[in-house]
């Protein structure tokens, strides 16, 4: 079962901050004047309000408020790690790597609303960028190829924006193994230009459906590098803005699946790949 790590962390925080609250502004009160009431304390006893024993609940919640809600602020504000699960952006990110995700690229937004709340800037063709889609909670990477407003079209494995097509270059043909079946297959390998920036993709020789879309205000369309092995834009839609978690800046860990040692070989900035 998959876990919304940003909604049980925002209530956490809200629930130890209102208990620490409650009992500071109401509960507290009554037990320092209850105490400072007993027969049995003199004058120095009650002073000493900072020892009287508080109820196990409101202790818990006013330890783990100030550590929850700094990593709740890490997390929201500024860069969230995420693993990748499955083969879709291979070549450029594979099965095991984790990513560094920069959560202030596109603006700052609030935990698990996902409300712009300052505009810091705005996804560009060609970032690799985490997401929720239109049809799963989870959280998704995939390639920006299409802005608001553009035209796409992708006919015999080739991408068309607003009616040009983007600049291709064949670089080999190579054989994978592809993870959760270890099915041995062949693909050929290109360099791909959007925005100014190279990044490979692979393509196999399946026959596809040509398709032709237009972004609508406030959304994104999405591609994995491995074009044959992605589920994105093409089949559910687009991306929206307000779903957007942020771009993925880094590789700084790699984890084969398994009983495997993580390794750092594959770390890199991955504009350095672009």
């Amino acid at each position: 079962m998959d876990i919304d790590l940003p909604f049980v962390l925002t209530w956490a925080v809200l629930i130890c901050g209102a208990i620490w609250l409650v009992d500071s502004l109401f509960f507290k009160p009554r037990r320092v004047a209850a105490h400072r009431a007993a027969p049995q304390q003199s004058s120095d006893d009650a002073d000493a309000d900072d020892t009287i024993p508080e109820p196990i609940l409101v202790e818990y919640a006013r330890s783990f408020f100030p550590v929850l809600l700094f990593v709740l602020v890490l997390r929201s504000f500024l860069g969230e790690p995420y693993q990748i699960p499955s083969e879709s952006m291979v070549p450029t990110l594979d099965v095991g790597d984790f990513v560094l995700v920069n959560k202030y690229a596109y603006g700052l937004r609030l935990p698990v609303l996902g409300t712009k709340i300052v505009d810091i800037g705005e996804p560009a063709r060609g970032d690799v960028m985490v997401f929720v889609p239109p049809h799963d909670p989870r959280y998704f990477i995939k390639r920006v190829i299409g802005l608001p407003g553009d035209q796409i079209r992708y006919v015999n494995k080739t991408l068309y924006i607003n009616g040009e097509r983007l600049p291709y270059e064949f670089v080999g043909d190579i054989t994978r193994t592809h993870v959760p079946t270890g099915m041995v297959y062949s693909a050929r390998e290109y360099t791909e230009e959007i925005g100014g920036r190279k990044h490979l993709t692979h393509r196999l020789g399946s026959l596809e459906s040509p398709g032709e879309w237009e972004v609508p205000k406030g959304y994104y369309f999405m591609m994995g590098d491995n074009r044959d092995m992605s589920e994105d834009s093409r089949i559910w839609g687009f991306a929206a803005e307000n779903q957007i978690v942020g771009k993925a800046v880094a590789v700084w860990l790699h984890k084969d699946p398994g009983l495997h040692w993580p390794t750092f070989e594959r770390n890199r900035w991955l504009q350095e790949d672009e």
